[in-house]
């Protein structure tokens, strides 16, 4: 069995590549059955928690991806949420791949679902750029959107202002600015693409910031109990979500609105599958809002996973 590091994963999955090859999954489908979490009880502050989330395309591939969240970490040098992804042949049973999820797998694949939404939802001249968070995910996002959109322009907003200016001087690229900002409200009115990753609990974005034409990017959030955006995004944007199976239920940018009323779950506009098919219109004119929430799912894990491998093995056999 091969054991792929996070290093090497990083090196095979480019953005392009792996957007167009989800594009292609989300189209076909795959089998998908609900996470399972499970808490663990550990003798820190904070109890800890395993996940496990299967996926499978019949007679081709079954993937599981294994993480552990231990909050406590946060004090520690340790990230807080570690893990494999197993990938195992569809015919035979037989174990074909280990790989780091956490460090490249997962960012990868959140980051590139987000931009292969904003290539249905983002106006295609969309330039200006801001990511909300300075954690992991915020320069797969960047990465990923240049992939997709003519971005020029980056904004980037934390909480802890030396964070942000850490996390924009690590990416260098010509004819391509990027920058720290202090102004969360003017940086929002601003662009043309929000993008947030952050574990917030109460909105930071607001709804009466927003402007004709923009994307709202919602990321984090991946709790009923966590918030990025206030319910007036919800009311003047079109929504769209990852998958109308989990999302709705999970993540608290949706599920809080459809508890309060402010969003009747009829009202989504579409998620990845049904744009994906063609079932649904993305961006219908040039000044609507678009909004995509995402909560993760086990089919992007296993459409990166598998194309990881397929590099992967292509590269050993020609060494």
């Amino acid at each position: 069995m091969r054991t792929v590091s996070g290093a090497e994963l990083r090196s095979v999955l480019h953005h392009r590549m792996l957007i167009e090859r989800l594009r292609q999954t989300f189209r076909a489908g795959v089998e998908s059955p609900p996470a399972h979490r499970h808490r663990v009880e550990t003798y820190g502050t904070g109890d800890a928690a395993l996940l496990i989330a299967p996926a499978w395309e019949v007679n081709q591939a079954i993937g599981v991806r294994i993480d552990s969240v231990f909050p406590d970490n946060a004090g520690s040098d340790l990230p807080q949420t570690q893990g494999v992804y197993l990938l195992v042949d569809g015919k035979t049973g037989v174990p074909q791949v280990l790989m780091d999820s956490s460090a490249a797998l997962g960012r990868r694949s959140g980051a590139a679902s987000s931009a292969l939404a904003a290539s249905y939802l983002a106006r295609p001249d969309a330039e200006r750029m801001l990511v909300v968070g300075t954690g992991p995910l915020a320069l797969e996002l960047v990465e990923a959107y240049t992939a997709v959109r003519p971005i020029r322009h980056v904004l980037v907003w934390g909480r802890d202002p030396q964070k942000a200016r850490k996390l924009a001087a690590r990416f260098h690229r010509p004819k391509f600015r990027i920058e720290a900002t202090a102004d969360l409200e003017g940086a929002v009115r601003g662009a043309d693409i929000v993008a947030c990753a952050t574990t917030a609990r109460e909105p930071l974005i607001r709804g009466d910031w927003l402007q004709p034409g923009q994307h709202l990017d919602l990321l984090g959030g991946v709790t009923p109990d966590m918030r990025e955006a206030d319910d007036d995004c919800i009311r003047r944007a079109r929504v769209f979500v990852d998958s109308r199976d989990r999302t709705p239920a999970e993540a608290g940018d949706i599920a809080q609105p459809v508890s309060s009323g402010v969003l009747n779950p009829d009202d989504i506009a579409g998620d990845l599958f049904e744009l994906g098919r063609g079932e649904r219109a993305g961006r219908r004119f040039y000044d609507q809002i678009t909004l995509f929430k995402a909560v993760g799912t086990s089919l992007a894990d296993l459409c990166a996973a598998r194309l990881a491998t397929e590099m992967v093995l292509h590269n050993d056999s020609i060494r």
